[in-house]
């Protein structure tokens, strides 16, 4: 708090991504929406480069230290919208459990892209979550963030927290247009298990759908906790065994022998 440039800084990025306020793009038969939270990432991300001398170390650092705060208060904000729609919710709640094996798309879909493109163990730790603050400590823990797996799951980190918010709210407004997905459906795969990703994902959708702003912020926002509850589970049981099996099949396919074997953090 006592960081006044800082706090200054972010006051004028928001005063200027609400002034440009919400955009519409057509795009085909729907609507891609531009949402002020995407400016304020452009913008905070324009104010880093050294030689403009806005935003220094000092002031990264502590906004870093201060995420973790407002995701707090952003959730809280989120659940109370959980309690008036609870009927709905536990109604939907068979495809909230269901939803959380698609977080396994990262593996099958990563893994063979990441061994195919050249890299090594790093696939494993890249592609076997979307890679938020408990995939990142559970590798860590198995391997060692100065592993291949730890740069593979800090690399990913550091992709996801700069251009995911952006990537995620963009995907979520242009589904909407241009597929038969329900809102619904699409506010609970914005629950990734980031608080940031889903408010830009649910985001999106209120602004196309501002009729049903309440049950889409419910579902995002539950979807959210549930993903942020079983998913360093699900990581632990089944992604990373199955990251292990397909890495060893790619690998094979690819290179014509196994890869080395897998080095964990006490060595065994």
């Amino acid at each position: 708090m006592k960081n006044v440039k800082l706090h200054l800084l972010v006051l004028i990025l928001v005063v200027i991504a609400e002034f440009i306020g919400v955009k519409n793009i057509p795009i085909g038969i729907g609507t891609i929406v531009l949402l002020p939270m995407l400016y304020a990432m452009i913008f905070g991300l324009l104010t880093t480069p050294k030689f403009l001398n806005i935003a220094k170390e000092k002031e990264m650092e502590d906004a870093g230290s201060l995420i973790g705060l407002t995701l707090m208060l952003l959730m809280a904000k989120y659940g109370t919208n959980i309690g008036p729609t609870l009927p709905k919710i536990i109604a939907a709640s068979p495809a909230l459990i269901l939803q959380e094996f698609g977080n396994l798309g990262t593996v099958l879909l990563g893994i063979p892209i990441a061994v195919l493109l050249g890299l090594k163990r790093e696939a494993i730790g890249g592609a076997h979550s979307i890679a938020r603050e408990p995939n990142v400590a559970l590798i860590g823990d198995m391997y060692g963030l100065d592993s291949k797996e730890g740069q593979g799951v800090l690399g990913v980190y550091i992709v996801g927290t700069v251009f995911g918010t952006i990537f995620i709210g963009l995907l979520a407004s242009f589904l909407a247009a241009n597929t038969p997905l329900h809102p619904y459906a699409l506010a609970m795969a914005s629950g990734v298990g980031s608080g940031s990703m889903m408010t830009a994902g649910v985001g999106s959708l209120v602004a196309m759908f501002p009729e049903m702003e309440e049950m889409l912020t419910a579902f995002g926002a539950t979807s959210n906790m549930l993903s942020g509850l079983d998913g360093l589970y699900m990581s632990l049981w089944l992604a990373l065994p199955l990251s292990e099996w397909l890495y060893k099949r790619v690998y094979k396919l690819k290179y014509g022998q196994l890869p080395e074997a897998p080095v964990t953090k006490e060595g065994n």
